[in-house]
């Protein structure tokens, strides 16, 4: 599946998960919004450009592959995009996610997958990891339009193939750098049911004033608590 195409979403569907919001306010919002992701991602990359090539030749020292991770993601109303990260697995770490899975090492509900020791990170990855290093190119997908800062995680195509009609809904809006489970203090245990249902109620809810919450404790939680590694 290529950038831009999108992964169906039937009537069916969209009948049966709430409405997000519309009308005049809604619409100032959404422009105010996507100035401010504009404005701080452009200005983020100014600022750590630096930084960014120093992850990346850092990463590229360590194993002498790319060290850009490219993959696909789903975003509003199921499109396709590129989606970019440095890389903090092995190179063949989609072979061995299989392999993980198929030995029945994943501790997340399906259709997501995560390991506490996923012997897939390098070094050099888990530290990028611990300190979300590894987040700082999806400043372009921001940049691009094709993400938010704030908003549900962009899941990949083969996580969306198995959504439930409500799950869906997760694809309402934009996929974010930020999203409301993400600053749950328990975050690390919770269920993709809870993720979803976050998600969901972030989606219902969105306001300035919710964004700007996400973005401070996300700030203060990526600096001082380490408690969802």
């Amino acid at each position: 599946m290529e950038a831009g195409q999108a992964v169906e979403i039937t009537e069916s569907t969209a009948s049966t998960v709430p409405k997000i919001r519309s009308g005049f306010r809604y619409a100032c919002y959404c422009f105010v919004k996507r100035s401010f992701d504009i404005i701080s991602s452009l200005l983020a990359i100014i600022l750590l450009s630096w930084l960014i090539l120093l992850c990346l030749l850092v990463k590229w020292l360590e194993d002498f592959h790319n060290p850009i991770y490219v993959s696909k993601r789903v975003g509003k109303n199921g499109k396709i995009f590129r989606f970019y990260k440095i890389r903090s697995m092995c190179k063949n770490a989609e072979k061995m996610k299989k392999e993980l899975i198929d030995k029945g090492f994943n501790e997340a509900d399906p259709p997501a997958f995560k390991m506490k020791n996923d012997p897939r990170i390098t070094k050099v990855g888990r530290f990028l990891r611990k300190t979300s290093l590894d987040e700082l190119p999806q400043l372009f997908n921001i940049l691009n339009g094709t993400m938010s800062v704030v908003g549900p995680r962009p899941p990949l195509p083969e996580e969306v193939a198995d959504y439930t009609e409500y799950q869906m809904h997760r694809l309402d809006v934009k996929g974010g750098l930020l999203c409301l489970w993400q600053i749950q203090k328990n975050r690390n245990a919770l269920s993709f049911d809870e993720w979803v249902r976050l998600d969901c109620e972030y989606i219902e809810k969105q306001s300035a004033a919710l964004d700007l919450k996400i973005i401070f404790k996300g700030f203060f939680m990526v600096l001082f608590d380490h408690s969802g590694e």
